[in-house]
This record gives structure tokens, C-alpha cells and sequence, in this order.
């Protein structure tokens, strides 16, 4: 049987099933995004990434399952989603036993056993496995915000974040959960909510046997054995793991006092870490503790 080749990337590794897949692929390496989206000023390195994003404004949802309501703009979301249907996890991590319904996502996951840091800011002493998130990092060294809502005039220098607040507007909430009456607006939010269902703790720290069912608290975890302090102060030598304190601390240098606690999901700021904290329950479905 004829068995099509693999293109490897040279730089880092990664496999792709068609020449025009690594093509794709190699556009991340490069900081050339020379498509822009003319209602929000988005940039892309491919075209094909730029047609995508033009369905945010657009609201064209053409991919729908076949077995619930769920439907997208995006052909990779709709196989996503497919997977929750079926439960299959076929992937799994031999260091730590985790197992994902994506090849794409036990790659990442294994970053974390390696250490591998392929993508570094050349401002600071920042790395990361995923070139998104070094795109992200940067704005704190621009403070640019080029992605602004047309109904409120809400900016951020997040692509992620202006689509997470459009749902403010929209009130759309398509993500359900299979197992009680919660719906959320998010992904992230209903992962984090179907953890409470399974009590499942797939990230394991390597060093001392730690686990839980968030990716983002294995991280925050990680830093306690490597003493990592990536927010440094180009005015003085304070530095910190945690961007909040970073952002505090920067603003006794400048005299300002800004909103430092963001919800990641739709946007939100605010002064203070535990009103950040009640609001993220919203996007959860986790009732907030009252005081009898």
C-alpha cells in the first residue's frame, strides 16, 4: 500500500502529512504576517489563517456536528469536538501515563517533561513552547493593543481576548456540558468545569509527584522548583514570577495605578485579585462562597 511521506521541519521537528501542511507550519518561525484583516487590523503569516479569522466578524458557522448542536467556523474546532462524543483518547504520554484525544496536544504536553524551550523573547529572559504565547508575551514590552471590539471600544493586545469579549455582546454560549445543565461561552471555561465531574488530575510534576487537572496550575507549580523569576524590572533589580505583582511594581516607577488583574476569558479588569477571582467563577459555573 502506498504510504504517504512525512515533511519534517528542520528547526523544530515537528511532522507534517503534506508539503502545504509544513509550508503552514514554517510560517511560525518567521515574524513576517503580511495578511491583515481590514475590520480589526489582525495580522497573519498565511493566508489561510487570515480567512479564518474573517469568520469573527462574519459569524459564518458552515462546520456542524452531526450529532449534537455544536457548530463553528472552524473545520480543526468541529474535529475537536467530535472526539468528546466518541471519548476516545488514543494519545498517551509515556512519562506520566496522561492520555488527550489529540496528537497536537500530547506534543505540547510532552514539553513539559523535556524542558524544551523553542520560542524566546529577545527583550527578557521569557521562553515558551508555544509561539502563541511568546506572540502574547510581547505585548508587555509594546503595551500596543491593536485588537479593538466595534460594539463597546473594549482593546486588547490579544486576539484571544477580543474574541472571548465579543461573546459579552453576542450572549452566545455553545459549549455544553454532557453531564449537568452548565453551558459557557468558552472552551476553556467548560474543561475547567467537567474536571469537577471526573476528579481526573492528568498533569503530573516530574520532580515531586504533584497533580491536578489544570495544565496552567502545573505550570504555576513548576516554578517553585525552578526558581524561575521571568518579570524583571529594566529600572531596578526587582523580579517576580507573577505578572500582577510585576505590573504593580512597575507602577510606582511610572506613578500610574492600572487595572492589573485581566480575565483572561472575556476581558475583564479590575484592581483587585479577589474580584478577578469571583469573576472567573462565572465563566466555571462554581458558586461563590457566601458568608452566613
Amino acid at each position: 500500500m502506498y504510504r504517504r511521506r512525512e515533511q519534517k521541519c528542520d528547526q523544530c521537528g515537528y511532522i507534517a502529512t503534506s508539503k502545504g501542511n509544513l509550508d503552514r507550519h514554517m510560517a511560525n518561525h518567521t515574524d513576517e504576517k503580511p495578511y491583515m484583516c481590514g475590520e480589526c487590523g489582525y495580522q497573519a503569516a498565511v493566508k489561510s489563517r487570515l480567512s479564518c479569522h474573517a469568520k469573527i466578524h462574519t459569524g459564518e458557522k458552515p462546520y456542524k456536528c452531526d450529532q449534537c448542536d455544536y457548530c463553528t467556523a472552524w473545520k480543526r474546532d468541529l474535529d475537536r469536538h467530535r472526539v468528546k462524543h466518541s471519548n476516545e483518547k488514543p494519545y498517551m504520554c509515556g512519562e506520566c501515563g496522561f492520555r488527550i484525544g489529540h496528537r497536537a496536544a500530547l506534543s505540547s504536553h510532552m514539553r513539559l517533561h523535556t524542558g524544551e524551550d523553542l520560542y524566546k523573547c529577545d527583550q527578557c529572559d521569557y521562553c515558551t513552547v508555544v509561539k502563541s504565547a511568546l506572540d502574547g508575551h510581547k505585548v508587555k514590552h509594546t503595551g500596543e493593543k491593536p485588537y479593538m471590539c466595534g460594539e463597546c471600544g473594549f482593546r486588547t493586545g490579544h486576539r484571544s481576548s477580543l474574541s472571548g469579549h465579543m461573546k459579552l455582546h453576542t450572549g452566545e454560549k455553545q459549549y455544553k456540558c454532557d453531564q449537568c445543565d452548565y453551558c459557557t461561552a468558552w472552551k476553556e471555561a467548560l474543561d475547567t468545569h467537567k474536571v469537577k465531574h471526573s476528579n481526573e488530575k492528568p498533569y503530573m510534576c516530574g520532580k515531586c509527584g504533584y497533580r491536578t487537572g489544570y495544565r496552567s496550575a502545573l505550570s504555576s507549580h513548576m516554578k517553585m522548583h525552578t526558581g524561575e523569576k521571568q518579570y524583571k524590572c529594566d529600572q531596578c533589580d526587582y523580579c517576580t514570577d507573577w505578572n500582577p505583582d510585576f505590573i504593580t511594581h512597575m507602577s510606582k516607577h511610572s506613578g500610574e495605578r492600572p487595572y492589573i488583574y485581566m480575565c483572561g476569558q472575556c476581558g475583564f479588569n479590575t484592581d483587585y485579585k479577589s474580584t478577578l477571582t469571583r469573576h472567573t467563577k462565572m465563566h466555571s459555573g462554581e458558586k461563590p462562597h457566601v458568608q452566613a
